[in-house]
């Protein structure tokens, strides 16, 4: 069956998805990381300064890296030397610092016990992110671990996304709720949830429009998703999922400040990892907005999409074998 056989990957397997798709952003990072300190012994100014060109240039963003040099610097205040060898593992307890998020009540795993059933996700983002796959893979995930998924196409500004997430709902063997371009997304919404309650289903995920060009638009078009939702199931949505493209650097950043402006985002999924040398946009993303990183893209394969270990994602990162 190839594509979508209904194995789960082993724990090594994962971690050699996860290694294989940050391969260009560790490459990047450790690169500069080495040109950094070439002929030092110590952290001085001058490593700190190239340490700080390092992390900007590698995505991590200016507020966040200005954060990492400050804590290393704090570190040379107390200790009064630090030697470039220990940089390395330095970096990595700060930046898993900054990924770790406090509990947020999430599934641990796919398969774990669910806080609610159903267990709502309203998926935003703009078009080209990965969006419509990334629904598609966790369908696909919740299902292969004996979860039962109904989607809703509530993205009926083009009917592009309702013809694609129908197409990966028979893929992938789950029900969808559509009512084709130019429905009201809140009724597609509804109807989702009716269909998801009536059948018993333990996840529903429901796509919403992907634009941004009216931001007031948006803000009022979620809104009342979530409140005729509500009326179902008085606190859904349990996961509001901003989907997030890694390769675009910077960009991602803006939308995220853009979408979280206009909606109550309480986790993000960066996509396209395994493409681009810039996934260091997780550590400024996560570290700036707050929110945690719930889910990676790393391939195009069902299983490549996984759960966010920042432990998983530091080590990886910074592994040197």
């Amino acid at each position: 069956m190839g594509l979508f056989d209904f194995l789960h990957k082993t724990k090594e397997e994962e971690r050699q998805t996860l290694d294989q798709g940050l391969a260009k952003t560790k490459e990047n990072l450790l690169q500069k990381l080495t040109r950094s300190i070439l002929g030092k012994s110590t952290v001085d100014d001058e490593v700190l300064d190239n340490l700080e060109e390092t992390l900007i240039t590698s995505d991590v963003g200016v507020d966040t890296t200005l954060k990492v040099i400050g804590k290393l610097q704090e570190r040379i205040r107390r200790d009064k030397y630090i030697s470039t060898s220990e940089l390395n593992s330095i970096l990595r307890a700060e930046i898993a610092q900054l990924l770790r998020k406090q509990d947020d009540g999430f599934p641990a795993t796919f398969d774990a016990p669910l806080p609610k059933t159903p267990y709502v996700i309203l998926v935003v983002g703009v078009n080209g992110v990965g969006k419509t796959t990334t629904i598609a893979k966790l369908a696909y995930r919740y299902k292969a671990a004996g979860r039962s998924v109904v989607l809703g196409a509530a993205d009926t500004f083009r009917a592009a996304a309702v013809e694609q997430l129908t197409l990966w709902a028979e893929r992938v063997g789950v029900p969808i709720v559509q009512q084709g371009m130019g429905a009201d997304p809140a009724s597609v919404a509804f109807d989702t949830l009716q269909s998801a309650l009536s059948k018993k289903a333990d996840v529903v995920i429901i796509d919403t429009a992907g634009r941004l060009h009216n931001k007031v638009g948006l803000m009022n078009e979620l809104t009342k998703i979530r409140r005729v939702m509500q009326k179902l199931v008085p606190d859904a949505p349990h996961e509001v999922l901003l989907v997030l493209d890694a390769s675009t650097g910077q960009n991602a950043v803006e939308q995220a400040r853009q979408f979280t402006s206009a909606t109550d985002v309480n986790a993000l999924a960066l996509t396209k990892l395994d493409g681009t040398a810039k996934g260091g946009v997780i550590i400024g993303i996560s570290d700036q907005f707050n929110i945690p990183v719930r889910y990676i893209g790393l391939g195009e394969k069902m299983t490549d999409l996984q759960l966010f270990d920042p432990d998983e994602f530091v080590d990886s990162l910074f592994d040197k074998e």
